[in-house]
């Protein structure tokens, strides 16, 4: 086969290299490699932090000290308003029960039952029936309810609209009415329906919620005539109710208390970067307490408020509270109404914080003329190297007053009852063995009603195991 010159002289071109590009970098592309990672690593660790952990997983992960703590406390159902479910509220009991003596503890803002654990056993050795509370958003007692909120209009209504009628009625709901009827019923429903939503909220404890609390506490537990010791914050949560259940009310104990603020500043758990520094960082929360709270706390009391203040909704529920409170309470005008001044009290305050803080102890007192003024040696915050200094102080003040009088109330006999009394009276030997069994058995029922009492309350729960 012949080849033409044509042919002969066309060749493939190759491809022309430009002398002028360099070869590509690798160390540019692990630079930005590393770069990225150094800047996505921090972010997840952040998120994992910040994710929900379940209740067992956050009590298994209690140090010994606090999961000893609530194995000798107990639980109370109480309901802090009206139309909402009820919360578990965690209480501690020391001393015998059948003392008369029922002292009655409410930690302050940051605080929790725990923080007087050793003062309320002190009280116990001495015959003192001590009853400590973990305010609701506090300590062991519940931080968070369930809230039911009406969802609006417009596109996000539509689609919580949506997926409530797929949550009750199923995914192929609208599929099946289409082809019985033609159509999906939608416009009736809006007529007649408001939408609803469970959302889960802090709980946030004003003076209102506080007297609710007192009072089923009181009632649940069956005390008479309580010893209040109010510490901190407690004071200004709880002295309207002591105002209108004065009756309730042997005697109040104010520990470093004022309406004009409380111990532990609020603005460290409520401003950004700064709340997550202190909660995160046990040294810098350490340093916060001794700044402003007390100077000689112990590293385990220390960690056990950082514990229930980081997890849980701990700090929003402290934060809510803090801004609740009545700071404008007058405390002359409110120690002069006539359901007040003639209650007992006691002023017990730090002698070693700062002159300025004792000087503000015989404000507070001279304010109060029913009131006696004692000081001790601890921080603004209960110590554990001072709890039987205070545990005495308080032993000292109940013992001297006037023992309050316990009503035995008797269930009325049911009239079956009273008639098997009658014929025991005049029958033989074996009608009287059938009263003493129906006698047993009207016992035995008055205790089962006094238990569906007490359940309303969730008592029957059982001690804490």
């Amino acid at each position: 086969m012949a080849i033409t010159s044509e042919q002969a002289e066309t060749k493939p071109q190759q491809p022309t290299l430009n002398s002028s590009s360099s070869p590509p970098n690798p160390f540019k592309f692990w630079f930005f490699f590393t770069l990225s990672v150094s800047l996505i690593t921090p972010l997840f660790i952040s998120l994992s932090y910040l994710a929900p952990q379940d209740s067992k997983s956050w009590f298994l992960s209690l140090p010994t000290n606090l999961r000893q703590h609530y194995s000798n406390g107990r639980i109370i159902k109480v309901q802090i308003s009206p139309n909402q479910p009820t919360i578990e509220v965690f209480t501690l009991q020391e001393g015998p029960f059948s003392s008369l003596d029922n002292v009655l503890i409410l930690h302050g803002l940051g605080c929790s039952s725990y923080s007087f654990s050793k003062i309320s056993k002190s009280l116990g050795l001495k015959g003192v029936r001590v009853i400590a509370v973990d305010l609701p958003g506090s300590g062991f007692s519940e931080k968070s309810s369930v809230m039911v909120e009406d969802i609006g209009g417009g596109v996000l209504g539509w689609f919580w609209e949506i997926y409530y009628d797929i949550k009750e009625k199923g995914i192929f709901w609208g599929f099946d009415q289409l082809v019985e009827q033609g159509y999906i019923d939608f416009e009736e429903k809006e007529a007649v329906r408001v939408t609803k939503r469970e959302v889960m909220r802090e709980i946030l404890l004003g003076p209102e919620e506080m007297g609710r609390v007192l009072r089923q506490v009181i009632d649940s537990m069956g005390l008479v005539k309580v010893d209040l010791v109010l510490h901190d914050s407690a004071f200004a949560l709880g002295a309207n109710w002591v105002l209108e259940n004065s009756g309730m009310v042997r005697s109040v104990m104010i520990l470093d208390g004022t309406p004009k603020g409380t111990a532990l500043p609020l603005w460290v758990l409520d401003v950004p970067v700064v709340r997550e520094a202190v909660l995160r960082f046990k040294f810098v929360f350490e340093n916060v307490i001794a700044r402003f709270c007390s100077r000689s706390v112990g590293g385990t009391d220390v960690e056990a408020n950082r514990i229930f203040l980081k997890s849980r909704n701990g700090r929003k529920s402290v934060v809510g509270m803090g801004k609740s409170l009545n700071y404008s309470l007058d405390l002359t005008e409110w120690g002069s109404l006539d359901s007040v001044k003639g209650l007992p009290m006691q002023v017990i305050w730090s002698s070693i914080w700062s002159e300025e803080w004792t000087e503000e102890g015989r404000r507070v007192a001279k304010a109060l003329p029913q009131a006696t003024f004692v000081t001790h040696s601890g921080g603004r915050w209960p110590q554990g190297d001072k709890a039987d200094e205070l545990a005495e102080t308080i032993y000292q003040f109940v013992s001297s007053l006037p023992k309050p009088v316990q009503q035995v109330v008797e269930d009325p006999i049911p009239e079956h009852i009273q008639k098997m009394f009658d014929e025991s009276q005049n029958g033989a030997h074996h009608h009287h063995h059938d009263h003493a069994h129906a006698v047993t058995e009207g016992h035995a029922v008055g205790h089962d009603h006094a238990a569906g009492y007490v359940n309303a309350y969730g008592l029957n729960d059982g001690w804490a195991n």
